[in-house]
């Protein structure tokens, strides 16, 4: 999101009268008002998603590694493979997003088991969310909002990140973060604290991140000058056609010292990591994922979603913009 990149340094600039009076968040935000905020800041676009407006949509094969049913009782780890809807997507409201610029991507998965049930993953490929809790967030996104003259007021998105340092990682990593130049060429993480249970009921926490077998690769400056501005669908559809595109599903163990319900923050990367499995795609491109509603919190036995709070408001507000969706709203 292009109005999202502000300058970090201009937190130094905040004067203390300017903190004293800093946006606070609000005391409670609904998922109503969370799409609602999304349409806002990207326009209202009738029968596309409230957010991840722009993507593109693939199948694919999940292979799960048989040796985590020792962590997990998921009947996903007793086969050799299922079947895989998988939407890539830009994180913005603007289904003509401009696909060059900055910003978040997006990764969702729903894997089919065998006896019809769902598991579903969706993550960003920048590894902390924009505040700590949904109204963190919300108002983060309330300085965004453009004023009466159709301006923006970076001072008052600083004055907001000072007074609420969970929003700086995020902001920190939209500054820093190159432009991935496919779908393919980019890690997706979960954010989320999730929970293998194992047949004897004991949990152990985790977050995933899907990493690209191929490797990750960037736009280069000169490469971006002259380049379409929607370019990735039609990236992966060759993509796929001409090779192997897989990705490596890798979850990172949580411990006693680390913090299961603040999806603003990132675990050390020296935590043990286990490979889940390879996700494979076989086809992309068509209208697969329209009926899909990608919400994180629908997983198999054998897994369990933390209380995190973000995570639990997602299932509402991906409700809502489902049923926005499809009723052309």
């Amino acid at each position: 999101m292009k109005k999202a990149l502000i300058t970090v340094c201009a937190i130094a600039f905040v004067s203390s009268s300017q903190l004293a009076f800093a946006q606070q968040a609000p005391e409670k935000v609904s998922a109503l008002e969370l799409v609602d905020m999304f349409e806002k800041l990207g326009g209202n676009h009738p029968g596309f998603r409230k957010a991840h407006a722009s993507g593109v949509c693939a199948t694919g094969q999940f292979l799960p590694n048989p040796e985590i049913s020792a962590y997990s009782a998921s009947p996903l780890f007793d086969v050799d493979s299922v079947e895989a809807v998988v939407r890539f997507s830009m994180g913005s409201a603007n289904p003509s997003a401009d696909e060059t610029a900055p910003g978040a991507r997006g990764m969702a998965v729903q894997m089919t088991l065998p006896d019809g049930s769902k598991h579903t993953m969706a993550g960003n490929n920048t590894p902390f969310l924009t505040g700590k809790d949904p109204e963190t967030f919300y108002g983060f996104l309330q300085t965004l909002l453009p004023n009466k003259d159709g301006t923006t007021d970076p001072n008052a998105t600083g004055a907001y990140i000072a007074a609420n340092p969970s929003v700086l990682n995020a902001v920190k990593w939209s500054q820093t973060n190159p432009v991935p130049s496919s779908y393919s060429r980019e890690k997706y993480f979960g954010i989320h604290t999730f929970f293998f249970v194992d047949n004897d009921a004991n949990e152990l926490p985790f977050k995933w991140t899907f990493i690209p077998d191929l490797g990750e690769m960037d736009i280069t400056i000169s490469e971006k000058e002259g380049h379409p501005t929607q370019f990735l669908k039609d990236k992966l559809v060759s993509e796929v056609s001409e090779e192997n595109v897989t990705f490596t599903l890798v979850a990172q163990l949580g411990t006693s010292d680390d913090v299961l319900n603040d999806p603003s923050i990132a675990w050390p990367d020296e935590r043990e990591e286990l490979t889940m499995g390879q996700l494979m795609l076989k086809t992309a491109g068509g209208e697969g994922c329209d009926g899909v509603n990608f919400d994180p919190n629908v997983v198999s036995a054998g897994f369990k979603p933390s209380d995190d709070p973000v995570l639990k408001m997602r299932s509402a507000a991906y409700a809502i913009s489902f049923a926005k969706r499809l009723s052309n709203q």
